[in-house]
């Protein structure tokens, strides 16, 4: 593996690590080491880099904090579909397991989903290919409301195929889709607080990484302005959305987990076929509903997998 593209994968993967660095406390910074070769040929290097570091006055351990990421992985593990391709493109002979929301035969991640080929696979929770279905649900929920917005990520690779999906499920209903497109923590709060301009009273979050993280941002500015929200993840609806309707992401994330201990323990990726959920859960909270002072149908509340007291 060539120590630029090692680079790219590990800079462009939604992991635990980037997001964790990003998370800290100013107090204790956190810096990433990316390594193209071996952790046991670094040694000189890195112990030449934390030299200058102690001569800007940073010590590890002490008020620094740093990960390191070498290239000689047995597995490489990725958490979204951008990832994944990066890992993709970047090496055929480490194993990369994905765990992903989109469909990683369209991505051309995999040649299908019950005979993976190369060195990827993984499981999917299809969250951005239920947009039929969350649509209905939550017109059930908000019959009144016919214009709404979707929050959508410019940079999702999916994005095109989300927004086109809701809008085609929505003729049917006679709604109008108001697409809105949000990267990052300022344009969020700018679509949020310019939704209703767009005639738009009611909200659907796309399942993009980013707005699964700045769950509680969205949620606390809708309602701020009073505005019903539907979403991907049950986290989500914990957090304060209307609902909720899709797989649960725990066990997709487990299930990748369980394929890459039996990578290491000498199966082939290519022959361990992408896992799909079985279940979906419609998850409901009322609190948010209350004060939205919306009264939710009853069977909706009946047939609901969850009702977040």
């Amino acid at each position: 593996m060539r120590r630029r593209d090692f680079i790219k994968v590990v800079a462009s993967s939604a992991v635990t690590w980037p997001l964790a660095a990003r998370a800290q406390q100013p107090g204790m910074p956190v810096i990433g080491f990316l390594y193209g070769g071996f952790q046991d040929t670094a040694l000189p290097q890195v112990a030449d880099f934390k030299q200058g570091l102690l001569d800007a006055g940073y010590a590890e351990g002490k008020n620094l904090k740093i990960e390191y990421r070498w290239a000689n992985a047995a597995v490489i593990s990725t958490l979204t579909s951008v990832a994944a391709i990066a890992a993709k493109n970047a090496t055929t002979s480490i194993p990369v397991v994905f765990s992903l929301g989109s469909d990683p035969v369209r991505d051309g991640l995999v040649a299908s989903l019950n005979r993976p080929g190369g060195n990827l696979t993984g499981a999917t929770f299809f969250s951005n290919l239920l947009s039929a279905k969350r649509l209905d649900l939550f017109h059930r929920m908000i019959p009144k409301d016919n214009v709404i917005a979707l929050l959508l990520n410019p940079k999702n690779a999916n994005v095109e195929l989300e927004k086109n999906q809701t809008q085609d499920a929505a003729r049917p209903l006679n709604l109008q889709i108001v697409p809105l497109q949000a990267g990052n923590e300022g344009e969020i709060n700018e679509a949020l607080e310019n939704l209703r301009q767009q005639g738009a009273t009611a909200l659907i979050v796309s399942g993009d990484a980013i707005f699964f993280d700045r769950r509680a941002q969205i949620t606390e500015l809708a309602m701020r302005y009073k505005i019903p929200t539907s979403c991907p993840y049950r986290d989500q609806a914990a957090a304060g959305c209307l609902m909720s309707y899709g797989a649960n992401i725990s066990v997709t994330h487990r299930e990748a987990g369980n394929y890459v201990g039996r990578i290491l323990k000498g199966e082939n990726p290519a022959d361990l076929p992408v896992l799909q959920p079985t279940k979906f859960d419609l998850v409901i909270n009322p609190k948010t509903a209350k004060a939205l002072g919306l009264d939710l149908p009853a069977e909706l509340l009946a047939t609901a997998n969850e009702v977040i007291e």
